[in-house]
C-alpha cells in the first residue's frame, strides 16, 4: 500500500544545480558526443588493402571463430590445392584462389 505523499517525496530533486555544475555536465556530454562521433568516423570504410597479385586472403570459420588464410606464391598454391579438395571447398578460398590465379604473377609460378 502506498505511502501518502511518497511519490512526491521521491520524485523531488534534493536540490537545484547550479550554473557551474550545469556547465560542467553539458560540456562533459558535448565532449563524449565529440569524441565518439570521432572514433566512429575515424574507423568508417576498409582500410584493408586487397591482397597483392598472386596472394590470397580470405577468413573462414575456424574452431575458436574466425581464421584468416593468407599466403603468397608457392604457399598460395598450396592452400588453393589443399582447399580444392571436396573436404575443404570453401566459397571464400576459392574465391580467393581464382582472383591469384587470374593475376600474371600466380600464373607464371606455376599456380
Amino acid at each position: 500500500m502506498p505511502l501518502e505523499g511518497h511519490w512526491e517525496r521521491v520524485n523531488t530533486p534534493l536540490r537545484r544545480l547550479t550554473r557551474r555544475e550545469r556547465n560542467v555536465a553539458i560540456v562533459s556530454a558535448v565532449v563524449t558526443i565529440v569524441t565518439v562521433l570521432a572514433l566512429v568516423l575515424a574507423t568508417v570504410g576498409d582500410s584493408r588493402p586487397g591482397p597483392k597479385p598472386g596472394c590470397i586472403y580470405a577468413i573462414v570459420p575456424g574452431v575458436m571463430g574466425a581464421t584468416p588464410i593468407e599466403g603468397c606464391g608457392a604457399q598460395a598454391r598450396k592452400i588453393c590445392a589443399e582447399h580444392a579438395s571436396l573436404s575443404l571447398r570453401d566459397p571464400v578460398v576459392n574465391a580467393g584462389c581464382g582472383r591469384a590465379a587470374a593475376a600474371p604473377v600466380f600464373s607464371r609460378l606455376g599456380g
